[in-house]
């Protein structure tokens, strides 16, 4: 007789088959798939599990590292490229059940190398690995190119026992190539989808990262963030999600944005299972100069007491509520919870001069994305054969009915169009940016208030994808965070019509322990997270 486990194996067998193979998806429209398209789950035996229970369960000797792998094998089979179709998974690791096996083995000569060892995890695409898995950013112009060399994420998740178990789809080059681009679409992989409702937006640019760990196709995921593209993914789609300081976490070998605000970050459905997936990322890499200021690793796990918000100074950045009274109910709901864990509010904080600085962020993020890609390209084996973003802009030309069927690239041409990074007016944005979110932004008010961190709302409610006339944002709280490279993370806080919403942490340089001891007495205190049911819209 089959139990459980062999059903899932099967389930795998014909569905995975492809992926294995290193076969990426149909784009949607070939499938026929509009977003709202959808399919009935069977119940999955590891809903909502963590990393401790997982561990729990091989100890014990009730799973394996294999299961695991298998086991996800058969979810992502069943309702990611089939039934729902959520296209959050570009490609799976065709060596994982191996590299789980060896991981067995060595947990059964009593070898374990932390509370990653034998841990499924999924990398966004934009993140380089040295095996047998493209890395696209998304764009056909990679499709099939493997990179030379893993990124330092990927050989410290496999340093830490990790498995990494495929590529998650993403808003193609990370959500920086028009300005009316739909989240979650990427010429490779189609348009992914919100499990809570899977006719609205998983917004981006790691959407696959967050609606894959929020479905369940993996306990952990990790995304990129430049501004938002963690915490806005993570939002819509009621997971934790968390943006480091940058230099926290080595970019080397992950497709670039930005110089100065670009990090890679956990993904994960709680926070106790972000701040381990954070300790396996983080440390000193020579491969990027930011990780000298970081310090001693940490250890983030240790830091996480459901006591910390007791005498907790926090401010409250009222100027972002407001675009929404049923995410402001919730805002309102979640202080509730932060006074009557102890923390002393300071109602409002004003940060004025982050809203100027709009403009010469995006001044320095188009100098630093020509600048930096080229130089990320240049570092890509001889199957590359893009290497300046002036090729991309002819190659997207060239392939036009499978790579701008729906949008332009009037991002990849501004940027083309910028000089050198010697140019005076990068310097001075660069300057401007760093002056107005820092000196007179995050340090000032953190220092005024005596403050251990701020708190915003990460965003709405997921808007309807929408191919025509892009992304609809309603509101949110990254870019103080994100302009100055300081960290932040998200933790689910409530529900608005059964889609999700969260509430953001963010503080200092190098606070991510104490933000991640605050949120994690909240998400203890309110518990809201719930798995999503693949509904083909919203329940009113």
């Amino acid at each position: 007789m089959l139990d459980r486990r062999d059903l899932f194996k099967l389930s795998a067998i014909g569905g995975a088959a492809a992926l294995l193979n290193g076969c990426a998806p149909q784009q949607a429209e070939e499938a026929g798939g509009q977003p709202g398209a959808g399919g009935e789950a069977r119940a999955f035996e590891l809903e909502d599990w963590t990393v401790a229970e997982l561990q729990q369960a091989m100890g014990e000797g009730r799973l394996s590292s294999e299961d695991l792998v298998e086991m996800y094998q058969g979810r992502i089979a069943e309702i990611d490229h089939s039934g729902a179709e959520l296209r959050s998974v570009l490609a799976l690791n065709p060596d994982a059940l191996e590299i789980a096996g060896r991981l067995d083995s060595e947990r059964a000569a009593g070898q374990l190398r932390g509370p990653l060892h034998g841990i499924p995890v999924l990398l966004k695409d934009n993140i380089d690995t040295a095996d047998r898995m493209a890395t696209t950013a998304g764009s056909l112009a990679l499709a099939g190119t493997i990179a030379l060399q893993d990124s330092t994420v990927a050989r410290n998740l496999r340093a830490a026992g990790a498995v990494i178990l495929g590529k998650t789809n993403l808003s193609e080059w990370a959500n920086f190539r028009s300005e009316r681009s739909s989240s979650g679409w990427s010429g490779v992989g189609g348009q992914t989808k919100n499990p809570y409702a899977l006719d609205r937006n998983p917004c981006g640019s790691s959407s696959g990262s967050g609606a894959a760990v929020s479905a369940n196709l993996a306990a952990l995921a990790i995304g990129t963030e430049t501004d938002g593209s963690v915490v806005c993914p993570a939002n819509a789609n009621g997971i934790v999600g968390v943006k480091p300081t940058v230099g926290r976490v080595s970019r080397a070998g992950i497709v670039p944005i930005s110089e100065s605000q670009d990090t890679a970050g956990p993904m994960a459905r709680t926070v106790r299972d972000a701040a381990l997936l954070l300790n396996a990322m983080a440390g000193v890499d020579p491969r990027d100069p930011a990780t000298a200021k970081a310090g001693a690793p940490a250890d983030f796990a240790a830091s996480l007491d459901e006591r910390a918000l007791d005498g907790a100074r926090i401010g409250v950045w009222r100027d972002r509520f407001g675009f929404h009274e049923k995410v402001d109910a919730i805002l309102e709901q979640s202080l509730a919870a932060l006074r009557d864990g102890g923390a002393e509010l300071i109602d409002p904080i004003e940060m004025p001069s982050v809203d100027e600085v709009g403009d010469h962020e995006y001044e320095v993020l188009l100098y630093e994305f020509k600048d930096g890609l080229a130089r990320y390209l240049a570092g890509r084996g001889d199957d590359t054969t893009v290497r300046t973003l002036a090729d991309l802009i002819e190659f997207n030309l060239a392939n036009r009915d499978r790579e701008m069927p729906y949008f332009e690239q009037e991002v990849f041409d501004k940027a083309e169009a910028k000089g050198p990074l010697t140019d005076a007016a990068y310097g001075e944005a660069l300057a401007n940016c760093v002056r107005m979110t820092r000196a007179e932004g995050i340090d000032r008010v953190v220092s005024e208030h005596r403050l251990d961190a701020i708190v915003g709302p990460t965003g709405g409610p997921a808007w309807v994808t929408d191919w025509v006339n892009g992304d609809h944002f309603g509101g949110g709280s990254s870019r103080a965070a994100a302009v100055s490279g300081y960290p932040a993370l998200t933790v689910p806080a409530g529900f608005v019509h059964g889609l999700p919403v969260g509430l953001t942490f963010f503080g200092p340089a190098w606070t991510e322990a104490r933000l991640l001891g605050l949120a994690y007495a909240f998400e203890q205190s309110t518990r809201v997270r719930r798995p999503p049911r693949l509904l083909p819209t919203v329940q009113f």
